[in-house]
């Protein structure tokens, strides 16, 4: 009777762990399919905070009409410049975003596969097959 007893208790624990193993088995896929979106809004977030704030350019420095109190149509070509490169950046943040969010998206695939040859190096280790000569370590004395 006593084995009953303990073989219920056991019962009870392993459908008990089988419980959390599965609860973080739904964890592990709802992180998976959530944190790259969360990853890159909360990159996002931190670069727009991280940016200057620039003044909103004027439609006269857009057309070419000179800046009034500003240097006249040196400036104007200035803002034209700062537009320009200002829409290189952002055209180089976006790729960048983008390669960051793909990265993370490829993690799982990429540690999964780690996994596997860590654990096919752990068997190639624990082989006591013949190693051909060639492959073995000279001792040195």
């Amino acid at each position: 009777m006593k084995r009953r007893v303990g073989s219920s208790e056991e019962e009870e624990e392993n459908e008990e762990l089988e419980r959390d193993v599965k609860q973080m088995a739904e964890k592990l896929l709802q992180y998976r399919t959530t944190l790259p979106d969360h990853l890159r809004s909360t990159f996002t977030s931190v670069l727009t905070a991280q940016r200057p704030v620039l003044p909103p350019p004027s439609e006269s420095a857009l057309s070419g009409a000179p800046i009034p109190d500003a240097g006249g149509q040196v400036k104007s070509i200035e803002g034209l410049q700062d537009a320009e490169q200002d829409q290189e950046i952002a055209e180089k943040l976006q790729l960048l975003k983008d390669k960051i969010s793909s990265n993370v998206s490829a993690m799982p695939i990429v540690l999964k596969r780690m996994k596997e040859c860590i654990s096919k190096i752990d068997k190639l280790d624990s082989y006591n097959g013949i190693i051909h000569p060639a492959f073995k370590r000279k001792k040195t004395s």
